[in-house]
């Protein structure tokens, strides 16, 4: 029997789990009044933390971006209880994306690149009538082809996320870690990473994700509707019928 396919994850307890509680726990909860700076930053971090071993539990799938967000998390709760300069957290913000684009180069030459986790998967793409139309047309070549051009659009994404991610840091984050000032900054750097960070890098990655779209439309002979995982038909019950003695 074939694997059962995982779940999709929940784009909104992502979002609330991930950045909407820290963010509110950090900004109004750290005060010397409520949980103290202290407190305040390990609570934050158990939203993440727990939401990363729920997701994985569930779906019961490692996700490479999901597990480098959640390494973030730790990493920033090791560095904030170390009491370390805004310095490191700018580094540490800079350097996590830029490893993703360097792992997508290096995953070039793999079975499985990670482009095909980010933007080629079976829950978006209908990847065995793809994998059939490439065969019976012979363009595997031309595939590859999409696959080299994807993955350098995603590299660059993540590249320049590195460097927004370390300046805009770099600018935030100037008290000394244990404070509620620090924890205050902290929860702001999360908001500026979401809006000023994430949604354009997230529109590259839309970009990339239109370039690919439109290659394998080429490549295939396929329509968009024939190339994009269509939901189930819903199993309709036959009509009772109402006239039998």
């Amino acid at each position: 029997m074939p694997a059962p396919k995982p779940k999709p994850e929940n784009l909104w307890l992502n979002l609330i789990c991930n950045v909407g509680l820290p963010t509110a726990i950090m900004s109004w909860g750290s005060g010397e009044r409520a949980l103290g700076p202290k407190w305040g930053l390990l609570v934050a971090l158990l939203f993440p933390i727990g939401y990363g071993l729920h997701d994985f539990l569930q779906r019961r799938r490692f996700n490479f971006i999901s597990g480098i967000g959640f390494l973030s998390v730790l990493i920033s709760g090791g560095f904030g209880l170390l009491k370390l300069d805004g310095f490191w957290f700018a580094v540490k913000d800079g350097a996590l994306p830029a490893l993703i684009g360097i792992a997508v180069l290096a995953s070039m030459r793999a079975k499985e690149p990670l482009v095909h986790e980010m933007i080629y998967n079976p829950q978006l793409i209908d990847v065995d009538r793809v994998e059939a139309a490439l065969t019976e047309r012979n363009a595997h070549a031309g595939f590859t082809g999409l696959m080299r051009m994807s993955s350098y659009l995603i590299a660059a994404a993540m590249l320049v996320s590195a460097v927004l991610n370390y300046g805009f840091a770099r600018a935030i984050i100037t008290s000394p870690a244990g404070t509620e000032a620090f924890n205050k900054e902290l929860a702001r750097m999360h908001w500026v990473s979401l809006l000023g960070i994430s949604i354009p890098t997230m529109a590259m990655m839309m970009y990339a994700l239109w370039r690919l779209l439109g290659g394998l439309q080429q490549v295939t002979g396929l329509t968009l509707d024939e190339i994009l995982k269509q939901p189930p038909e819903k199993k309709t019950a036959p009509p009772v019928d109402g006239g039998a003695a």
